[in-house]
């Protein structure tokens, strides 16, 4: 043991060494210009193994420059950050906007009367102040309400789109060169031809939530200085959706931003997930869980009578003790399902079995689904 601990000792001190001579090299190989040679400076690295640069410090802290949302952030960033919920929480959310794609694909078709090809860029969380700074101008941005939710939206269009429309609109030079953007504020004709665009928009997006949620989207204003498109605090999150038009070999971006208090009042609705095309419901896996559920067994009571006796009486029950029912001989019977009424019904026999006449029709519940009455007609047939 001891010669063990003399080896280690020994090669600790090798090592330290050989770390001051490094050291000694670097400082004496100096170059004309004050600089180090590539030799010395690859004598170093030894010695700065545990030296981070600007890029591994940034990448570790989580911040950039270039971040615009919380997507891709990380380290003490997204520790800070992670009290906004991320839109992946809401399932339904997503494929509310993919049918709004499908939506606007028509009804921009026959707006512009030309082909026009709608895509979902993506869907992040952001806030409303970060987005705010990031708007470049000039700028159209609309405000909106959402009546039943009682809160506010805004749409913005860029400044490529809205060339676009205008060249459209009003049979201007058509191709695939970019319009040179000068930076003059909008005129009057101009924001009212993305006016009538984006009241498109609107009516598809009511559409695109009408099958979860009716909601009118009314458009409130118009707005080219992002300061004066506030809508809620610069700190709330937000959901932004981004939607990229293309028409004519040129196109533009439309992005939509919903505060998280606009969506509130149908956060639950948009939490569940479903399978099939249809919004909410699936009509073939409801003919066969109600085929199913006609299949299943019960088991049924027939109670004759109930009474109620105190504890002491029934704790003091001897071998011989009666039991007295005010009731008659032949009474009404209840049949029963657990704790559920069904009918009711008199006591008989048939053979040696006990049966029971049904007296009354069934009771049934006002829950009841016609899909029900369906899939038993579809097993019958």
């Amino acid at each position: 043991m001891a010669g063990q601990k003399d080896q280690e000792a020994l090669s600790t001190a090798w090592e330290e060494s050989l770390l001051a001579e490094q050291y000694a090299v670097a400082a004496n190989t100096e170059t004309e210009d004050g600089g180090w040679t590539q030799a010395a400076v690859a004598s170093l690295d030894l010695a700065s193994d545990r030296l981070l640069n600007q890029e591994e410090i940034d990448s570790y802290l989580g911040f950039s420059l270039d971040e615009s949302s919380l997507d891709g952030a990380g380290g003490i960033r997204a520790i800070a950050d992670s009290s906004i919920v991320s839109y992946e929480r809401l399932p339904m959310l997503e494929i509310v906007f993919d049918r709004l794609v499908r939506l606007l694909t028509v009804s921009l078709r026959n707006f512009f009367s030309d082909n026009v090809e709608v895509s979902l860029d993506g869907i992040t969380s952001i806030r409303f102040g970060d987005y705010v700074s990031s708007i470049p101008l000039p700028a159209i941005l609309s405000v909106f309400k959402a009546e039943e939710w009682d809160n506010n939206g805004l749409v913005f269009v860029d400044s490529n789109l809205i060339y676009l429309i205008i060249d459209v609109l009003l049979g201007g030079r058509r191709g695939h060169t970019p319009m040179h953007m000068d930076g003059r504020p909008y005129t009057t004709i101009e924001i009212n031809l993305v006016r009538r665009m984006l009241d498109v928009v609107l009516n598809d997006a009511a559409e695109a939530f009408a099958p979860l949620s009716p909601v009118t989207f009314t458009m409130d204003r118009i707005e080219t200085n992002p300061r004066f498109a506030s809508i809620t605090r610069p700190a709330n999150a937000a959901i932004l959706v981004e939607l990229r038009l293309a028409m004519e070999g040129r196109g533009g971006i439309i992005e939509i931003l919903l505060p998280y208090a606009t969506i509130e009042p149908i956060r639950d609705l948009l939490l569940q997930s479903f399978m099939g095309e249809k919004l909410g419901r699936d009509p073939t896996w409801e003919g066969h869980l109600a085929t199913e559920v006609y299949s299943a067994m019960l088991d049924l009571e027939a109670v004759l009578h109930q009474e109620q006796l105190p504890l002491r009486q029934i704790v003091n029950m001897k071998v011989g003790d009666t039991i007295i029912f005010d009731v008659k001989s032949d009474p009404i019977v209840q049949i029963r399902c657990g704790e559920e009424r069904l009918t009711e019904g008199r006591m008989g026999r048939i053979g040696d079995s006990m049966a029971v006449q049904l007296l009354a029709p069934l009771i049934r519940s006002t829950t009841t689904l016609a899909i029900f009455d369906q899939g038993a007609t579809g097993k019958r047939d």
